[in-house]
């Protein structure tokens, strides 16, 4: 794979981990977030890869967000790139076309929580804390924070934890529908592998598909996307993927994806 700022990237099987590596609270950078759109494709065109798993380097943060020693001098061009950036980047991870999962491993405030909630799954250690604090010092969440938190833990929530600042620990997290486990310390990584592991048995056309119309359902009724289902459902009879897992099952053995 190619060299990507402040990301190192490890293949485990058909997963990808991505790990945060900018020490000391793994913010993000101009740098690392063209870094991360650029993985993201990089991935999508790997057909082998079939899951993503993100995380953050050393035991305390997942990731702080921005610097915000970038913001000091108040400069509108400043802001203006770098919320094109972290929107460019984010919406790269979400639209990634296998399964994504944040491993939260510590702290994830502002942009480092954006992250994870671009993603499709997340599971937090128990000493994560995680909070959008941006209004506290004059900002907003502009990395996709107030449309998908809300999505995720409901209007009320999602207000208390934008608009009053409030911090919440993973025990929170799991109650209100942020985070969708909660492991020991240490454990986040392990256990979202092991998740997607889980992914590389199911056919990646499929998935993607699957995927899909899931997020469609944020924005359109059911009825606008049932007949969205029956298409991909019917379009997947074009892939190599459908009739092998048809007929793995029928002569009852492990399918081969070729994720084609």
């Amino acid at each position: 794979m190619h060299t990507y700022t402040n990301l190192t990237v490890e293949k485990h099987g058909h997963t990808a981990l991505v790990t945060i590596a900018n020490p000391p609270a793994n913010t993000w950078t101009r740098d690392s977030l063209q870094a991360l759109r650029q993985l993201v494709a990089d991935l999508d065109a790997d057909r082998s890869i079939y899951a993503l798993v993100i995380t953050g380097a050393g035991d305390k943060f997942f990731s702080a967000g921005a610097d915000l020693k970038l913001f000091a001098a108040g400069e509108k061009g400043v802001a203006a790139e770098m919320a094109i950036l972290f929107g460019e980047a984010f919406e790269a991870l979400s639209a990634f076309r296998g399964v994504s999962i944040a491993a939260i491993n510590g702290y994830a405030m502002g942009g480092g929580l954006e992250c994870a909630l671009a993603c499709d799954i997340r599971i937090a250690e128990e000493q994560a804390q995680m909070a959008l604090p941006e209004a506290s010092v004059g900002l907003l969440p502009c990395a996709g924070g107030t449309q998908n938190l809300p999505h995720l833990v409901g209007e009320g929530w999602a207000k208390r934890m934008i608009l009053c600042g409030e911090r919440i620990d993973a025990a929170t997290a799991l109650r209100i529908g942020l985070v969708e486990e909660v492991v020991a310390r240490g454990d986040a990584r392990s256990t979202a592998l092991a998740l997607a592991d889980k992914v590389g048995r199911q056919s990646p056309p499929a998935v993607a598909a699957c995927k899909t119309l899931v997020q469609r359902a944020r924005f359109a009724p059911p009825a606008a996307n049932l007949i969205h289902e029956r298409e991909l459902f019917i379009k997947l009879f074009d892939t190599q993927d459908q009739q092998e897992g048809v007929q793995a099952f029928l002569e009852k053995r492990t399918p081969q994806w070729k994720n084609a």
